[in-house]
């Protein structure tokens, strides 16, 4: 009888300013229904969209700035400080923000940059939002924690035929020991370790966003429109519901219940 997959998490990934610099951990300590630690606090609304913070709702993502649209953030490199709320950008190696996310001032400064940055990619004022408790600022209404199979991003490659920068993902966990595209078959079933539990809840359908290097900022590959003239499908990775909480590490493994 052929064994379960065995993954491993190869690292850890935050963001905690929807379409900002994704942030590297070691340990990530998960909540029983909740988020991914830190990510996705902030979101900068591209004009009115309606976000009210006391009854939030969700809302599709091209309410706020974000890589699919404004690839141009990509070149920004961003840092945020969970004991402080201070978000630091750097603009050209150059520091533009120093900002406490925590205050209106913070806030309406790191608005103010994008207003400069951003000139002619503005349906409105820019406004930094904050999410609300038990609420996040992430593309799927039940993107609770995302999962990428590396070995997925390296068949991506191979269509494609140029290098793919796992970040293009933009996931929370980066997993390998598993085959190409076996996520998508987790679907349903639960990973375990240590504590915790995660129920793989929906494939991951990609947008425009993953056409944009990271590290440029250029909009330099077709990558939704190769998977799926090569694989009939747009998806890579998959969201996960976090049914008990508990400690995830870099290098931990992750055994397939179900």
């Amino acid at each position: 009888m052929s064994q379960s997959p065995a993954p491993r998490i190869a690292a850890l990934y935050r963001y905690p300013v929807k379409g900002l610099s994704p942030e590297a951990l070691e340990t990530a300590e998960l909540e029983t229904s909740g988020y991914f630690p830190g990510d996705r606090l902030y979101a900068i609304e591209n004009g009115p969209s309606g976000f009210n913070e006391t009854v939030p709702r969700h809302l599709p993502k091209v309410a706020y700035l974000m890589l699919m649209r404004n690839e141009a953030l990509a070149r920004l490199r961003t840092r945020f400080d969970d004991a402080t709320h201070r978000l630091t950008v750097e603009e050209n190696g150059v520091l533009a923000v120093d900002a406490d996310l925590s205050t209106a001032e913070g806030r309406a400064a790191l608005a103010e940059f994008m207003k400069g940055f951003l000139p002619n990619e503005l349906r409105g004022a820019p406004r930094v939002l904050t999410a609300p408790p038990g609420y996040r600022f992430t593309d799927s209404r039940t993107g609770y924690v995302s999962l990428i199979n590396l070995a997925s991003v390296a068949a991506t490659e191979d269509l494609v035929g140029a290098p793919v920068d796992p970040l293009r993902f933009r996931g929370n966990l980066y997993l390998d020991g598993l085959a190409p595209w076996a996520e998508l078959d987790l679907v349903g079933r639960v990973l375990e370790a240590g504590d915790v539990r995660l129920k793989i809840t929906s494939r991951t359908e990609r947008c425009a966003a993953t056409n944009v290097d990271p590290q440029t900022g250029q909009r330099d590959l077709s990558i939704p429109r190769t998977l799926m003239q090569g694989v009939g499908h747009t998806d890579c990775g998959v969201y996960a519901e976090v049914l008990a909480g508990g400690v995830l590490r870099t290098g931990d493994s992750l055994r397939v219940i179900g």
